[in-house]
């Protein structure tokens, strides 16, 4: 009995990591629902449009954070290829930088929108810095965005976070960004990178549906 008992450790293992990892693309769709629901003080329609991919982060709780400075864990979707609907969600890791002593007393949730090809190129790699490999800016919040400044127009990251119901651009420079592999082994049963899921057309987890149906319909297509 014992040996049965161990013996089914693993599988038990890897359904509660797989539950954890569907309860976190449930956290990621919304926190994304609730952002949109209000245009006065959400990300803005155009900048939406024009992006090529969003990772979502759902804020870890007040005394979660690790030594080391690991802030929290979320997804990134891309636009299919055809500019019209979005791929598979590729789990991945933000850690350190000045972010974390700034929020660290509080939840806090985070949005990035990837602007360009060379953003994209960025999050295709197992990891990079945001604000030195990647230029980043905070992004500005309302329906539109009337102040075209040099940092937006020219960045390839632009993030936002929420705090205690708070909803605003916030800088990342110095945060670390890398691919989840074990986030992604327990949704596809496979230890993939952010590129092998983002280019690849993977069949999308189940449990990604609702994410999936909010950024259709919020931004159904890509815009130039």
């Amino acid at each position: 009995m014992l040996g049965v008992s161990l013996g089914c450790l693993p599988l038990l293992a890897k359904k509660d990591e797989k539950a954890k990892a569907d309860a976190r693309l449930d956290d990621a769709a919304s926190l994304f629902s609730e952002i949109m629901a209000t245009p006065d003080k959400s990300i803005p329609q155009s900048l939406l449009d024009k992006s090529s991919c969003i990772v979502l982060v759902p804020g870890l709780k007040k005394g979660a954070f690790v030594v080391g400075g690991k802030y929290g864990r979320g997804f990134a979707l891309c636009r299919a290829t055809s500019g019209q609907g979005w791929g598979p969600p590729a789990a991945v890791d933000i850690e350190g930088g000045s972010f974390g002593l700034q929020f660290g007393y509080a939840s806090s949730d985070v949005v990035l929108l990837i602007m360009n090809e060379r953003g994209m190129r960025r999050l295709f790699s197992s990891k990079f810095t945001i604000g030195g490999e990647a230029t980043a800016a905070a992004g500005p919040v309302g329906r539109d965005v009337t102040a075209q400044t040099d940092a937006l127009l020219t960045a390839e990251i632009l993030s936002w976070s929420r705090s205690r119901g708070l909803f605003g651009g916030v800088s990342l420079d110095g945060a670390t960004l890398r691919s989840d592999v074990n986030e992604n082994e327990a949704l596809y049963g496979q230890r993939w990178d952010n590129k092998q899921i983002l280019t690849s057309g993977v069949q999308l987890p189940e449990s990604a549906g609702k994410l999936l149906q909010l950024l259709s319909k919020y931004s159904p297509r890509q815009t130039h």
